[in-house]
């Protein structure tokens, strides 16, 4: 099978192991540009690509409580800011259909939440703008199942299709990664991404709130890359500590750096 490669501002996702990292959800201005400072630097450093990632509304919270983020207008802004001052290519998430058509004029890549990653309109709507497309596999679905909804993004004229894993719901407020699940994705012919630190959650299972097994994080980045993901997806906070979405589970710069080094040993031959 042919392997198609994603490109995103002149990184080929597919073509050697891409880092999408950032903020879960934008705290504010100085926190984006920190965190997007340190990343940019860190990458460099070990000559990693980097597509950075921040979140304006986290908008299926389980909690009514839950700090959501700035809302698309400022989100949106600060997100342009970034691009702009660093010379870094957005992803950031939608979660209705009606802000598509804004959130295409920054992002380089839309996020389709796992969530939400069976909601057709979605999907189609994303794929017309002719951007490139992540897709999270929902925690609920079978890594067969993608190939549906990959079908629904080229119905559309997508083209541009990347696929996520993400963990996949073991009972109760615990997930589990399986492996083939990147092996399975990767039949479609599309670059597949792990998630590390979503798949280390441990969903409302702090009193309604998210918390999360980070030690694993690191293992289980070495099993991805060991059957052959395309990119690793990680969310990082300058004080984990004090994070106001998935502290339990967001790395900090210092672990952020041990897994950009591992990463720079394992990278691919072309």
């Amino acid at each position: 099978m042919s392997r198609k490669k994603v490109n995103v501002r002149g990184i080929n996702v597919g073509d050697n192991i891409t880092v999408i990292a950032g903020a879960c959800s934008i705290e504010n201005r100085a926190f984006l540009f920190e965190i997007a400072q340190f990343l940019k630097k860190t990458c460099s450093k070990f000559n990693l690509p980097l597509i950075f990632k921040a979140s304006f509304d986290k908008a299926n919270r389980l909690s009514i409580k839950s700090f959501r983020g700035p809302g698309i207008k400022e989100g949106l802004k600060l997100l342009g800011e970034v691009k702009k001052k660093y010379d870094l290519p957005i992803l950031t998430d939608v979660s209705r259909v009606s802000e598509i058509k804004d959130v295409k004029k920054t992002a380089d890549v839309i996020q389709i939440p796992a969530f939400l990653s069976r909601q057709t309109d979605l999907l189609v709507e994303s794929a017309k703008t002719q951007k490139a497309i992540n897709i999270k596999k929902g925690q609920f679905l079978s890594p067969y199942d993608m190939k549906f909804l990959i079908e629904k993004a080229e119905s559309a004229g997508g083209k541009k299709i990347m696929l996520t894993e993400r963990g996949t719901s073991f009972g109760y407020n615990n997930l589990v990664v399986d492996f083939r699940s990147i092996c399975i994705m990767k039949e479609t012919g599309y670059p597949v991404i792990f998630d590390a630190t979503h798949s280390v959650q441990l969903p409302g299972a702090a009193a309604g709130k998210t918390t999360g097994q980070k030690e694993f994080c690191l293992p289980l980045i070495k099993a991805a890359v060991a059957v052959g993901c395309d990119g690793i997806f990680l969310e990082v906070h300058p004080h984990p500590e004090k994070a106001k979405s998935d502290r339990g589970s967001v790395m900090s710069f210092g672990e952020f750096a041990e897994i950009a080094a591992h990463l720079k040993r394992v990278k691919r031959k072309k």
